[in-house]
This record gives C-alpha cells, structure tokens and sequence, in this order.
C-alpha cells in the first residue's frame, strides 16, 4: 500500500481546549477516528455544535468520523461543601441525599439508603478515603465510618465495589439525554457503571423504541461486571465494550485492570465485538508535550493484543497539547503493528457463532493472507460482515462498502476498517477496489488483487456467502 494505515483507531474527547470547528478538523486529521462527547459535562446547546462540527469536518476529510456518546451513569459525588473536611480514621459521618453540609453531615448527590447494605465499603475522592458502611438512618441517609485519615472536598467522585445497582443505573439525566441522542447524529452510546448484561438489554430497548440505530459500548467499570461468567454476557449483549481503567482500578484494585483488559479485548474479539482501551493512556501529555516510556508501552500493550482503538479524556479534552498527543498515539501504533502481529488468542479469538457468515469471513481472511492480496473488501449493510472480518485481525486493511452512512461511521472505529458510502450494486466492492487504485490509495502494481466477500443479494442484511478474487487491472 502506498497510503500509511493504522489498523487501531484513535477516539478522542471533545472538552474546553478543543471546543472549535478548527480544533475538531485539526485533530481529525491528525489521526483521530472518532470523537467521544461526555455528557457528565457540557449543555445540549453545546453539543449540538460539536456534531455538527464533527460532520462538517468528516465531509472535508471525505471520510467518515463515530461520534460516541458518552452518558454520565450514576456517577454519585458529594454535593457542595462549606469547606474541605479532615477526617481521621474512625470518624463517623452521615451521608444525606436531602442535607446541606454541617457538623459531621456530609451532601450527597443520590440516594444511597436506597441502595448500600451495613458492611458495604465506600470510596471517596478517587478512593483516597475508604469508608464502611454503618446502619442507614433515614429514607435519605447512611451513617460511615472512616477507615484512614484524609481530606474530602466538594463534588469528589464515590465508588461503591460491593453495592448492587439492582439493574438501576439509568438516571433522570441518562434518560433525557438518551432522548436527545435518539433525535441527533449518534453513532455509539457508551453505557457507564454497567454491572450485568440486564442494563445493555434495557438501554437497547429503550434506544429501540425511540427509533435510534446507536449501537452500544458497555463500559466495564464495577466490580460486578469483571466476574468471568458475567462479563461474558455483558460481551455478548453489547456491540462493543470499554476498557474504563480509572473507576474499574479504584472498585476492583489497579492490579486487576491488565488481566481484565486482556480478557474484554480477547472476548471482543471472539463475539465480533468492538473494543475500547481507556483512561489515562497518554495522561502525561495534559501537561508536556512528550509521552512517558511507559505511556508508550501502554498504548503499544493494547495494539499488540488486538484492541480496536485506543481513548484520549483529558489528553484532548483539556490538555495542553490535544493535537500532539493524537499524532504521538498515531506514531506507536502504527510503529507497533508494523514490527509486531497481533498477539493470537488461542480458543478466544475462534468465532463463537459458527453461522456461515463467521466461517466466510473467516475463510476470506486465511485466503487474503495466503495470497498477500493488498486489501479485503467487504460489501455490507449493515457493517456486521466487515466487523466480523475484522475481529480475526487481518494484517491488511479492510474496505468496507456500504449504502448505510450509519454503518460507515459504525466502521470508523472498527479495527483495520477504512468505510466508504456507495449505492447496493453487483460490483460495488469491485468498482471501489478500482477507484482505490487510481486514487492511488491502493499501490498500483498491475498485479494487483483484493479478495472480495459479499452476498447474492446486495443490500439485504445476513446474506453474505460469497468470496472472489479479483486482479485490479
């Protein structure tokens, strides 16, 4: 191939440094493949001018950027407080949902009495104080004990490891922004605080109903969602999942994040599932303009194991240097796949389904490599054939054709995915593999070939069963 192609795709959030037309195109063609909004953060007004910058930027790029909504969960914090508060081991505190701070009283921004049990322990602030569940004392407050001298400030983020949810962690805010979702240019919806595979079924119905073709990230985060027999339900009632490193350390311990990273990126992979490596990866850059050896090493860590791409936060979000961090991102992984396969997985990485549509891709990817054929182009609808022949990890890229621009987008975070909107036809992957080479994207060897996988009907979804190769003359 005469064009660089990086098989992992970059997604990067949209914050205050970056909150311009101008920043959003710079960044896209840095690298960046998708923009993830936050909706813990930020007025509907403002997101509706960060869609439409992304879409603005995507048709002057002429290729197509995943916008992914990012809903805030029940992320429970302390509410305002009169002053920072020291606590010392041993100290009691009561934690009131209908309080203002004084004496020993600390706001909460929910209702916990309804939720925790006597035992259960709560982090604070990032897990700097751990505190233990007492005895609840009202409809809307709990009594804890301290377990380690510390500060607490205002609005400071509470984990709870052991609590049960109870399939409720959709709030009132995630449910109005669910609406105004449904009605924009939403590609992906990442649920947060996902503890069993229950919550994906529930937002999908509720995505479902509002006529929305969002697909769903779960973000893996509690202690909960990392049991073996529950995260691999979770995978399967998904269209993707996230990493999400920071609250996942705080609730399960920071030595379990690698090992649970290697099983998600691995079940993804084995259900055809997308992956997303989060939090902190190039965390350094908020403040200097070079990564850390081991922030390299991290972000070349998730390439080797097959991740489909890589997050920015506050990298790109509200760091001093967005654009540089996305281009030092695109540096490793496009150094890292170049020198080092896609580490293998074994029984994982085998297709769980074995539909005819598994075993073609499947097929079409051995074929592909065998021949060393420059690209495998993929007709689809839907973007599911493309996904699927993805998650065998060619080591070339994938084209993907599709009528849908839902499904390209989709495809933009895709692993080795490069979509292109074209209308249903016979030889629509033919045609583009064509337009490729004399667009000089594809090297123009006369001997070139492609190994095409499509269906007998095009455009209609689940039909394919077809692979040809084609020499590009």
């Amino acid at each position: 191939m005469s064009t660089i192609f990086k098989r992992t795709k970059i997604l990067a959030t949209l914050g205050p440094v970056t909150n311009s037309y101008e920043a959003v195109e710079l960044l896209a063609k840095a690298g960046v493949n998708g923009f993830r909004l936050n909706f813990s953060h930020g007025t509907n007004e403002e997101r509706d001018q960060q869609i439409q910058w992304v879409r603005d930027a995507s048709k002057t790029m002429a290729r197509p950027v995943a916008i992914l909504q990012d809903l805030q969960g029940p992320k429970i914090r302390l509410g305002s407080l009169t002053e920072d508060v020291q606590v010392r081991a041993g100290d009691e505190l009561i934690l009131d949902n209908a309080a203002e701070h004084h004496d020993n009283v600390l706001p909460i921004q929910y209702n916990l009495a309804k939720k925790v049990q006597p035992g259960e322990p709560i982090y604070i602030f990032d897990g700097k104080v751990k505190t233990t569940v007492l005895e609840i004392t009202s409809e809307t407050a709990i009594k804890i004990r301290v377990e380690n001298d510390g500060t607490l400030m205002s609005r400071k983020g509470i984990n709870l490891p052991d609590t049960d949810f109870g399939g409720d962690i959709l709030t009132e805010k995630d449910i109005a922004d669910i609406h105004y979702g449904a009605d924009k240019d939403i590609d992906f919806v990442a649920l947060s605080f996902v503890q069993r595979a229950e919550d994906i079924t529930n937002l999908r119905e509720r995505l479902e109903a509002l006529g929305s073709t969002a697909r769903i990230i779960a973000k893996v985060e509690t202690k909960a969602a990392i049991v073996p027999e529950a995260l691999e339900e979770i995978v399967k009632a998904s269209d993707g999942v996230m990493v999400a490193r920071g609250d996942l350390a705080v609730e399960a311990g920071a030595e379990v994040v690698p090992i649970v990273q290697r099983r998600i990126i691995a079940l993804c992979r084995r259900y055809g599932k997308l992956s997303i490596v989060a939090t902190q990866m190039m965390a350094s850059m908020v403040d200097n303009p070079e990564p850390t050896r081991a922030e390299v090493s991290d972000v070349a860590s998730a390439v080797i194991l097959g991740a489909d791409a890589v997050m920015l936060s506050d990298e790109t979000a509200m760091g001093s240097y967005p654009i540089e961090t996305v281009q030092a991102m695109k540096r490793v992984i496009l150094y890292t796949q170049e020198n080092v396969p896609v580490a293998p997985m074994h029984e994982m990485s085998v297709a769980a389904d074995k539909t005819m549509q598994n075993a073609i891709c499947e097929s079409a990817v051995a074929l592909a490599e065998q021949l060393r054929v420059v690209a495998i182009v993929a007709e689809t609808k839907s973007g599911a054939t493309a996904a699927n022949i993805a998650s065998h990890r060619p080591n070339l890229p994938i084209i993907s054709v599709t009528s849908s621009p839902r499904a390209s987008q989709q495809l933009a975070l895709s692993y080795a995915n490069k979509s292109f909107v074209r209308p249903d036809g016979e030889r629509a992957g033919l045609e583009l593999a064509k337009e490729l080479k004399l667009s000089g994207f594809l090297n123009d060897d006369n001997e070139l070939s492609v190994v095409i996988v499509s269906g007998r009907q095009p455009g209609q979804i689940g039909a394919t069963d077809t692979i040809r190769v084609r020499m590009l003359k």
